[in-house]
C-alpha cells in the first residue's frame, strides 16, 4: 500500500529523517513509535507532502508519488489525521463534517457513516468545534478523514492527551476500521499497547533512523520497550 524507500528529508539544512525504509501493509496497520523529537511526524508529513523528501522514494499503490503535492496525494486516496484534533473552530460538528462531504456522491451517507463510528457526535452535531473537548475535536477530525474515502488513513497521536474513556472508543474504532478491509492505516502512537494491538508491523523510530522492527501483537512489547530505552 504504501512504502518508504530510504527516505530522508528535513527542514532547511537540518536533516531530521536519515534513510527511513518501512511498509504499510495491504488493509492493515503499520505503527510507528518513539520519544518527543524522535522524527515521527516530521515522517508523516514527508509522507503526505508536507515536506519535501530530500532523498529517497515513496510508492503508493505501487506509482511513486514522491514528487506529487499533497492535495494529489490526498486525491489518491491518502488522508491525514495531525496532532492536535485540528477542526474549523467556529463551525459546528456537522458543519465541520460537510465541509468535507460536500460536492461528493454520496455526501450524505458518508457523513452517516462516520457518525455510526463515533455515536457520541450525534448529540454534538450543533455544537461549535471550538467547544468540543479534546476527545470530542478527535473524533471529529477522524470522522471528517474517513469522508474522503481514503485507501491509507494517517494518524498522528491520535490518543495524545484525551480522557481515558475517549481514548477506549479511539483504540477500538481503529482497530475496527483496519479489520474490515479496503483501508490500511500508518498510526504514530505512544502507547505501546494500543499500537502493537491494532499494528501487523511496528517500528520504532530514534533520532530519525528505525532502530527495531517487527511484527505486531502483545509478544512484541518486551522488544519495543527495549528498543525505546537505548
Amino acid at each position: 500500500m504504501l512504502e518508504l524507500v530510504d527516505l530522508r528529508t528535513g527542514y532547511g539544512r537540518t536533516q531530521v529523517i536519515h534513510g527511513v525504509s518501512l511498509t504499510v501493509p495491504d488493509n492493515g496497520v503499520a505503527a510507528v513509535m518513539g520519544h518527543n523529537g524522535a522524527g515521527k511526524t516530521s515522517l508523516l508529513r514527508a509522507a503526505v507532502g508536507l515536506l519535501p523528501a530530500k532523498g529517497g522514494r515513496i510508492r503508493f499503490d505501487g506509482d511513486d508519488i514522491t514528487k506529487l503535492s499533497p492535495s494529489r496525494r490526498v486525491k489518491r486516496g491518502i488522508a491525514y489525521v495531525p496532532q492536535g484534533q485540528q477542526s474549523f473552530p467556529q463551525l459546528s460538528a456537522l458543519e465541520n463534517l460537510q465541509v468535507i462531504a460536500d460536492g461528493r456522491k454520496r455526501g450524505k451517507e458518508l457523513i452517516e457513516e462516520s457518525l455510526d463510528l463515533f455515536p457520541a457526535l450525534r448529540e454534538l452535531l450543533s455544537r461549535k468545534a471550538g467547544l468540543l473537548s479534546g476527545g470530542q475535536r478527535q473524533q471529529l477530525a477522524i470522522a471528517r478523514a474517513l469522508i474522503t474515502e481514503p485507501k491509507l488513513l494517517i494518524l498522528d497521536e491520535p490518543t495524545e492527551g484525551i480522557q481515558p474513556s475517549v481514548v477506549a472508543e479511539i483504540e477500538r474504532t481503529i482497530i475496527d476500521l483496519s479489520g474490515r478491509g479496503g483501508l490500511s492505516v500508518l498510526l504514530v502512537e505512544q502507547h505501546i499497547g494500543f499500537a502493537l494491538q491494532a499494528a501487523q508491523q511496528y517500528y520504532v523510530l530514534r533520532s530519525g533512523r528505525i532502530t527495531s522492527s517487527g511484527a505486531g501483537g502483545a509478544d512484541s512489547a518486551p522488544a519495543v520497550r527495549t528498543a525505546m530505552a537505548i
